[in-house]
């Protein structure tokens, strides 16, 4: 696990950058506690929420004690209280206590330090390809056969790959490109779902190229592409921040294919780093208003068949053709108005689409639900 202290320095950071700043009222929630001991498997999110209204608001209330080393990190045994000062609350670590600097204060593996929401939850999602754009995966390299006659492969499998004429990169993964993505209002395509069918390793190059299947998701077929596999260590260090502009997209997709969405579901989102969504960022999530019939509209229309045109009332204006009732009035079904039904917390961005995961839910959650500011 990186150190946890970028998350509270950055969003120390991004609470002045977005002019936080609440009342006590506004902060606390009127039942937090007034001390806390951390216990392993808590995140700081969890933590947050016992205290706040909202926990992406968390700076508000760290107390950052320059006396420790590491200030920022919080481990299981610490005891979290809530002291009041110049008036204002501030939440700091209870049982640290006074100390100088000196090499060693803490002993505690960095890695020890409490994430700032759940890891396990996102890990697989956080260094495999997820979005690719269709034309430029049909310019890498391809599966073109299998060793030993095989009309598919699997782990431990050698397959032959189109054009791979050096060893600038040993790693590939194995993609074909799955649904498109597209923009919940206009249906314009923003890129495809990267499905992974495998991981490999370079063992020849040349036209064809071999290479040695480590693992596979799913049968590799003929077709499939080979993309350098992404290097560099896992980011888990977040820092939840509200969106720096007014954000108003939708749930494009959800991963493993559920019909509702809850707690921990990963979420795919229309709108992406060109909308300002960068990962930390964290949205509300409502319930499409339901379109439902107004069936006293109806019934005071069928009252008057014999009349052409109603205009008494600009709310209630029926146009009759021919022999019945026939074009319906706009006010014989309503939408009802959208309704909050959790929080996500964007991990990974790519220019046009975002991957989320839902830290809270009151209800139910489906694709087509819209994404706003918090």
């Amino acid at each position: 696990m990186k150190r946890m202290s970028r998350f509270f320095l950055a969003a120390i950071l991004i609470s002045g950058i977005w002019g936080i700043s609440l009342a006590a009222d506004d902060l606390l929630k009127s039942e937090h506690p007034q001390r806390y001991v951390v216990k392993k498997g808590d995140t700081l999110w969890d933590i947050a929420g016992m205290f706040l209204h909202k926990p992406w608001l968390w700076p508000e209330i760290w107390h950052v004690n320059p006396q420790i080393k590491n200030p920022h990190l919080i481990y299981p045994g610490d005891e979290l209280e809530l002291v009041y000062i110049d008036g204002k609350p501030q939440l700091r670590v209870a049982n640290r206590g006074p100390v100088k600097l000196s090499p060693g204060i803490r002993r505690n593996k960095l890695a020890a330090a409490i994430p700032a929401i759940p890891i396990d939850a996102i890990a697989p999602f956080l260094t495999r390809p997820l979005v690719v754009d269709k034309d430029e995966l049909e310019h890498k390299p391809y599966l073109v056969a299998f060793a030993d006659e095989h009309i598919a492969a699997g782990a431990g499998q050698r397959i032959y790959v189109r054009d791979i004429p050096t060893w600038e990169h040993k790693k590939f993964d194995v993609l074909r490109a799955g649904p498109a993505y597209k923009d919940g209002d206009t249906g314009e395509i923003l890129g495809y779902e990267a499905l992974l069918t495998g991981i490999g390793t370079l063992k020849r190059t040349g036209d064809p190229a071999t290479v040695y299947l480590d693992a596979t998701t799913k049968e590799v077929l003929v077709g499939d592409r080979l993309i350098p596999a992404e290097k560099g260590v896992m980011a888990t260090d977040f820092q939840p921040h509200p969106p720096a502009r007014e954000i108003n997209g939708n749930i494009i997709s959800m991963i493993d294919g559920v019909n509702q969405i809850g707690q921990y579901s990963i979420v795919v989102l229309d709108r992406g780093l060109r909308d300002g969504l960068d990962p930390g960022t964290v949205l509300q999530v409502n319930n499409r208003g339901e379109t439902v019939p107004d069936n006293i509209a109806r019934n005071a229309r069928n009252l008057i068949p014999d009349v052409a045109e109603y205009i008494d009332d600009h709310l209630l204006t029926h146009t009759v053709e021919g022999d019945g009732w026939e074009k319906k009035s706009r006010w014989e079904t309503v939408t009802l108005p959208d309704e909050a039904a959790g929080l996500l917390m964007v991990f990974r961005s790519f220019d046009r689409v975002s991957y989320g995961v839902v830290l809270h839910a009151k209800r139910a959650m489906h694709v087509r639900d819209r994404v706003v500011n918090p």
